[in-house]
């Protein structure tokens, strides 16, 4: 039987006709005033449509869609909303405009990612790695810095979680109707729904393109599900993170390699290229590979334009996160595709490994090999990050690891309450929109406290009908009888100290530290004068059954009728969910094991809307805590076990709700205000948000990594200049074995006194390598056993003369403080066109 398919679309009124765009770019997804008119239209669409317009206007009567038309409010609002929308769009005064350098204008940055955390209506993301993506490009639109994402198109997008009446975790998998969502089939030149080709293993997959608008910038989304391809090749792109390890390296090289292709396909010319986690890094080999073909350069000299303009981001702080491929599976999808490259199959595998010894293709390590810019995402991660990947660099001390630290950042309007972000507006910003970039954060102890209490205790309200409502429908799946509904009916008091837990449910995240002593947990929850109620959310992995087991005991502990229904597992964690929780606890609670939360941003979601962090010094809380924004559990030492470790902070978290936290919280004056803690909101909104937001990254990425890399592709557009640096580099290559350095007759006095300079004098061989195609370099500091150096800085030196075959290099020593003083010689390469002196490594220490 042969079935054919066509598409039925809404049929708008002439006067309903902005809805089409306004529906489909995602825009709206961050602006309270699009948001309400679409819930307008129909509240319970909106809801059943999880917060997705175009599938509202699909679904709509014919005489309702008359009846709007019609409506001369419905109208003028719409009206009002669409010329908002457009002037967001033809605004030329962004930040980008006004601060990029004029040699940037032309930029064009394209981001890839596994997911994306946009809306609701898109279900294509499964955590914070999906939340960061989303807001990522949400705050390149908002300053106006010209990136284009690029992801896949799932099928059925990522686990709905539904909990059976034993508390455990199922997991359903609704499809997505991708002709109901906000996407579009991109078309090529002829009008003909686009298509790139990739290799898997001989066969030929054929993907398609849709694109999502968000505000000015684009997400394109790739798609196997194609009536042209294999049974088997349709199910590439079916599920995040689905399917056995053949098929994440079948998604991977479609997301990598075939990016890359329908960029290239769609004539976009991106001059830096962002690889978000290893997911992608296959389309660092593709763009290799089409510069080889476009313009006829070789292997060595097309890395060298690829790794010059290329910025990777790694999330992950223990080694077993990063992707790891068996060579026999890499030799399966890509030993081919390597020829292509010009390498043998052992040289292609040798990018991947960790060392020459390891036995599986790291992602991770791929990326950093070719990319010049690398960073982690908060400061504490960029150290844990230098020490996992020291092995990459082992002539370095840890400190020169060129990985940085970029602290990630949340898209401030998309997690802000509505009456946090009118307060916000009037009161910090003249009532302007611009937050957080355009507010007065000193200001904010000016704002009344009863206003600001008030403003929080709408959304803490808010929330508990939330929890209630969906705890309801829950007992009604279940089966439950009317006394069980009642009860879930009034579930939580929005009076009482309310913390808010909600993640993934990943082990290391200790969602049950807190039920670890239950009769702590009883005193605290049932203390008559000052009582403390708890709300969790998280899904676990469909994988991770110990995951399960922890969403399993805290569902199970809050069905404890001791606990008098103030322990509460709401169900199904989404976005919307994070938003009310973020929006309506008082504090937010975050307990990972120390360091393995390499940022973590569900924190800072919570800080906009004046709620305060009860966390473990991890991630981006080590740099924003300090005792007047929240609270610490535990600090940074070392424990002697695991058993210490959680002993330990569980004590300090019970001892701070009990003695410190519910203290405060309780303690009211005359007018029923509790203004010691509206003091410490304000204090904790006013120091982080203006930081701890997507738009201070995208500007960090920008000075710090985007515009070196948009500045060295277009250096490298001269095919000459790519020849130049790909010959030093192998020069350096082929001399460095050779390369030797000797510190010659070194021999200070017995006191040398603070400020004084001591002469230092170099030998120096470099075969056949001149003077200016290497640093010589004097590198003071405090020594360190194996790690070489743990503190110090290096000065060049100064080449002085000719001997025989060597160089002689000068250089001081400048005795800055008193006490011990070590130091080194080294040779680094160095070339005009290198933007990072020390990727890749060579280096040569001083032999005596």
């Amino acid at each position: 039987m042969k079935i054919k398919s066509f598409n039925v679309i809404p049929k708008l009124p002439a006067s309903l006709q902005a809805l089409e765009e306004l529906s489909t770019n995602m825009w709206f997804t961050w602006n309270w005033d699009a948001i309400m008119m679409f819930v307008s239209i129909d509240e319970d669409l909106w809801h059943r449509s999880r917060r997705n317009p175009k599938w509202i206007l699909g679904t709509l009567a014919p005489e309702r869609l008359e009846a709007l038309s019609q409506d001369g409010a419905f109208l003028g609002k719409l009206a009002e909303i669409q010329q908002k929308f457009e002037s967001y769009i033809s605004y030329k005064d962004t930040w980008f405009a006004k601060n990029a350098k004029e040699q940037d204008k032309d930029m064009q940055v394209a981001y890839f990612s596994m997911e994306y955390g946009i809306g609701e209506g898109l279900p294509i993301y499964s955590g914070g790695l999906g939340m960061l993506s989303g807001d990522h490009l949400k705050s390149s639109s908002d300053l106006g810095i010209p990136v284009v994402g690029m992801g896949l198109l799932y099928k059925k997008g990522y686990v709905q979680q539904v909990l059976n009446r034993d508390n455990w975790q199922v997991e359903r998998y609704p499809e997505n109707d991708w002709y109901n969502m906000p996407v579009q089939i991109v078309n090529d030149a002829s009008g003909k729904p686009l298509r790139v080709e990739v290799d898997l293993a001989g066969e030929k997959v054929q993907i398609g393109v849709w694109k999502v608008p968000i505000g000015r910038a684009s997400l394109f989304l790739l798609d196997t599900a194609l009536a042209e391809n294999s049974p088997t090749a349709r199910t590439i792109t079916e599920q995040l993170y689905g399917g056995d390890r053949e098929n994440r390296i079948r998604q991977e090289i479609v997301l990598g390699i075939g990016g890359a292709r329908a960029l290239e396909a769609m004539g976009l010319k991106p001059t830096v290229f962002h690889v978000n986690e290893g997911h992608s890094a296959f389309l660092l080999f593709e763009r290799i590979r089409q510069l080889m073909k476009n313009r006829g350069l070789s292997y060595s000299e097309a890395r060298e334009v690829v790794w010059a303009s290329s910025v990777f981001t790694t999330h992950t702080p223990v080694m077993a996160g990063n992707e790891h491929f068996d060579f026999e599976l890499v030799r399966k999808y890509l030993e081919a595709y390597s020829k292509e490259l010009g390498l043998t199959f052992p040289e292609f595998l040798e990018i991947g490994k960790e060392e020459h010894s390891s036995m599986a293709f790291c992602m991770t390590v791929v990326a950093m090999r070719l990319s010049a810019f690398l960073n982690g995402v908060s400061l504490l991660h960029r150290d844990v990050s230098r020490d996992m990947w020291h092995k990459l660099w082992p002539e370095l001390p840890r400190y020169e690891i060129p990985i940085e630290g970029i602290t990630n950042g949340v898209h401030t309007c998309s997690w802000i309450s509505h009456e946090h972000h009118k307060l916000y507006s009037n009161a910090l910003a003249g009532g302007h929109n611009g937050i957080p970039d355009s507010c007065d954060w000193p200001k904010m102890a000016d704002i009344d406290d009863r206003e600001f209490w008030d403003t929080h205790m709408v959304r803490k309200d808010k929330l508990v009908k939330l929890v209630r409502q969906r705890l309801k429908r829950q007992h009604q799946r279940l089966g439950a009888d009317r006394t069980v509904l009642e009860e879930a009916g009034s579930v939580l008091n929005p009076a009482y100290l309310t913390i808010g837990f909600a993640r993934r449910f990943a082990t290391y995240k200790r969602a049950t530290l807190f039920m670890r002593d239950l009769e702590r947990l009883l005193e605290l929850v049932n203390d008559e004068k000052m009582p403390v109620q708890f709300v969790f959310a998280g899904k676990a992995h469909q994988a991770d059954t110990s995951g399960k087991e922890f969403i399993k005991a805290v569902a199970k502990l809050s069905m404890d009728k001791r606990f008098k229904n103030r322990i509460i597992f709401v169900e199904d964690y989404n976005m919307n969910v994070a938003r009310y929780m973020v929006q309506g606890v008082d504090v937010w609670m975050n307990n990972p094991i120390r360091p393995l939360e390499a940022s973590g941003t569900s924190g800072m979601k919570a800080v906009i809307n004046g709620v305060m962090n009860l966390s473990v010094l991890d991630g981006w809380w080590e740099e924003g805590y300090s005792p007047d924004v929240g609270w610490a559990i535990g600090g940074t030492e070392a424990y002697n076990s695991d058993e210490e470790r959680d002993y330990v902070e569980a004590e300090s978290i019970y001892n701070l709700l009990k003695k410190v936290i519910a203290p405060l919280y309780y303690d009211r004056s005359e007018d029923g205000l509790p203004h010691g803690w509206i003091k410490m909101m304000k204090v904790c909104v006013q120091k982080l948000v203006p930081h701890f937001n997507t738009n201070r990254m995208l500007r960090e990425y920008y000075e710090k990594f985007y515009a070196h890399a948009h500045s060295s592709s277009k250096k490298f557009l001269e095919n000459s200049r790519v020849a130049g640096i790909a010959a030093w580099r192998e020069r350096l290559e082929d001399n460095w074995p050779v390369v030797k350095v000797v510190t010659d007759q070194f021999k200070p006095q017995m006191e040398v006194h603070a400020g004084a300079k001591l002469p230092v004098r170099a030998i120096v061989w470099l075969g056949d390598l001149k003077p200016a195609e290497v640093d010589v370099q004097l590198h003071i500091g405090a020594a360190s056993g194996e790690a070489l150096f743990k503190e110090g800085r290096s000065i060049s030196m100064a080449q002085d003369a000719r001997m025989g075959d060597a160089y002689v290099y000068k250089g001081e020593i400048p005795c800055y403080k008193s006490g011990r003083h070590d130091f080194s010689v080294r040779v680094i390469g160095k070339h005009p066109d290198a933007v990072n002196a020390l990727m890749p490594l060579f280096v040569k220490w001083s032999e005596e």
